[in-house]
Order: C-alpha cells, then sequence, then structure tokens
C-alpha cells in the first residue's frame, strides 16, 4: 500500500512538473500585462506542495522558477532584467539577484503552501477552507516577496525603465500586488479547491471533512 502512494506521488510530481513546462510553452502560462506578466504557473506548484509535501512542492517551484529564466531571457520585456542575469536594457542589467528574484519566491512558494495547509487543517479540520486559505496567502507570499526583491535589489534601475522616480516605486510595486496579485490568487483559490477536493481523498484513501 506504502509503494502504491510513493508511486502515485512520484507520478504526481513528473505530472506537475510537466504541466509548469507546457504552460511556460503556451501563452496560458505567462500572460503579458503591459510591460509586467501574470503568470498560472504558481497553481502547480501550490497544488504540489499541498497533495505532495513541501519537498515536492520546492522542486516544482524550481520548474517554475527556472522558466521564469527562460521566458524573460528569450521573449524579454523592458523589466525582465530582474528575472534574468542575461538580459540587459542598456546598460542596465540582470545579475546573480535576478535569479534569487527568480528561483527563491518560487521555491519558497510550495514550501508555504505545504506548510499554510497542515497548520490550517490542524487548526480547523476543514478541506475546502484549508485548500483556499492556503492558496490565497501561499500566492500573496510569492507576489509580495517578488516585488520585495525588486525594491531591494533594483530600485534604481526598475524606477528608470518604468518611467518614474524612484520615490513612486513602492506605490508602483504595491498596485501590482493588489492588482496582478489578487487576480493570481483567485484564480489558485479556485484552481487548488476544485482539484485539492478530489485529488486529495484519492491520495490518502480517507474522505476529508468539507
Amino acid at each position: 500500500m506504502k509503494s502504491r502512494q510513493k508511486t502515485r506521488k512520484m507520478v504526481l510530481l513528473a505530472l506537475f512538473c510537466c504541466i509548469e513546462v507546457v504552460l511556460m510553452l503556451t501563452p496560458l502560462g505567462y500572460i503579458p500585462l503591459g510591460v509586467v506578466r501574470a503568470t498560472t504557473l504558481h497553481i502547480p506548484v501550490i497544488l504540489a506542495g499541498i497533495l505532495l509535501g513541501g519537498h515536492a512542492g520546492g522542486i516544482v517551484g524550481l520548474v517554475f522558477g527556472v522558466s521564469s529564466v527562460i521566458v524573460n531571457t528569450l521573449t524579454p520585456t523592458v523589466t525582465s532584467f530582474v528575472f534574468s542575469p542575461f538580459y540587459s536594457v542598456g546598460e542596465i542589467h540582470g545579475g546573480a539577484a535576478s535569479l534569487l528574484i527568480a528561483l527563491g519566491p518560487r521555491i519558497l512558494l510550495g514550501y508555504s503552501a505545504s506548510w499554510i495547509f497542515r497548520m490550517m487543517m490542524k487548526l480547523t479540520g476543514r478541506l475546502a477552507g484549508s485548500l483556499t486559505v492556503s492558496a490565497l496567502l501561499s500566492t500573496f507570499l510569492h507576489t509580495a516577496l517578488v516585488m520585495l526583491g525588486i525594491f531591494v535589489f533594483f530600485s534604481e534601475p526598475y524606477a528608470a525603465v518604468r518611467e518614474i522616480p524612484v520615490s513612486a516605486l513602492a506605490g508602483l510595486l504595491m498596485t501590482v500586488i493588489f492588482t496582478n496579485g489578487v487576480l493570481e490568487m483567485l484564480i489558485a483559490a479556485f484552481l487548488v479547491l476544485a482539484v485539492g477536493k478530489v485529488m486529495i481523498p484519492y491520495l490518502t484513501g480517507k474522505r476529508s471533512s468539507i
């Protein structure tokens, strides 16, 4: 029985990684919104963290992060240097901090989704609520960490390419959090709830309280 569950989890992990690659290669993964992109690649990461645990979520998050580097290198916008050390705009270029922003929050996303979900299940025992809250909070944390990374490491160049004063950058990044970020939160909550309610009983062999 344990061997069968382990096999299921390995297959699911491979499936989530493949979904990340498919999303990267299609318009569904990165949705252009002017000079920034909304994404749906966070959803498989959250599901992997919830269904398979933090380590699996971190692996899928790493695939997400690598895809971000690839997309921002091959099909860049003017702000792609914050995610790719291989892209530059004039004298502005990415570097090690670009990899930190591209990879770090995405790996942490998988771990945070797992931790929040398990904490909520212990506190409430309600599957639907735990799935929804973990999707909302982990997505918000991911977006906030990306914006914080931009603010800490790329304040001046990011403000320059966006043609705003550095003093206005914090407000701009907060706007992104509460526009793109909220959209990504809502999409994640809907899909994670729908998939999680089906997959968790399948993986555990137990019916959970709604």
